[in-house]
């Protein structure tokens, strides 16, 4: 059974999101994604600087098994990306909430607002157990 975290919020597309200070969101894939993904071997990440918007395919998640999408689960900036990834992507399969965070983004507007659009864990448990 994969692990879910109540302070967290989740995208529809496996992400979770967790507000560290300010405007700014840390997003990384939840223990469900790696799960389903297998061992990691490489992980393309977001430019720091870039704008993107919730949904957007901002980088990928590659496998021994299959090379998936990294979606964004709010808009934004990307104000910092975890470079520990790229010589150790089986951190997102080790510790997919803490070492293997994928980056973080300033969030456009109302940072409450923009998170209320996203899974609680009660329901994106819901969602994983279907």
């Amino acid at each position: 059974m994969s692990e879910i975290r109540e302070q967290l919020v989740y995208s529809e597309d496996h992400e979770w999101a967790l507000k560290v200070e300010g405007n700014v969101v840390r997003v990384g894939i939840t223990d469900h994604a790696q799960n389903q993904l297998g061992d990691i071997v490489f992980v393309e990440l977001p430019e720091i600087g870039a704008a993107v918007e919730a949904g957007d395919s901002v980088g990928t998640i590659e496998s021994v098994k299959t090379v998936s999408e990294l979606y964004c689960p709010v808009s934004g900036t990307v104000t910092k990306v975890n470079d520990g990834l790229e010589d150790k992507p089986e951190l997102v399969n080790d510790e997919p909430y803490e070492g293997g965070w994928m980056f973080e983004i300033e969030v456009d507007g109302d940072l409450e607002e923009a998170l209320a659009g996203l899974l609680t864990a009660e329901a994106y448990r819901a969602k994983v157990d279907e």
